[in-house]
């Protein structure tokens, strides 16, 4: 019986060490939301640009066909 008096002790719990977990976990969570708004908007920034460079380019390929 001394065996399963050992089992019973409670399990000390770490709040400290599950609120730095969860603080952690949401830092991350907001971290990946901010580069993925950043992504967006570079990627809309690029494809802007690349539309401004195709027009410009088929304006040149118009007045050199003239």
């Amino acid at each position: 019986s001394g065996a399963g008096a050992r089992k019973e002790r409670p399990k000390p719990r770490e709040p400290a060490a599950r609120l730095e977990k969860a603080k952690q976990r949401s830092a991350q969570q907001e971290l990946k939301q901010r580069q993925r708004a950043e992504i967006y908007a570079l990627n809309r920034v690029m494809t802007e640009l690349e539309q401004q460079q195709f027009d410009s380019f088929c304006k040149q390929m118009q007045g050199s066909g003239e």
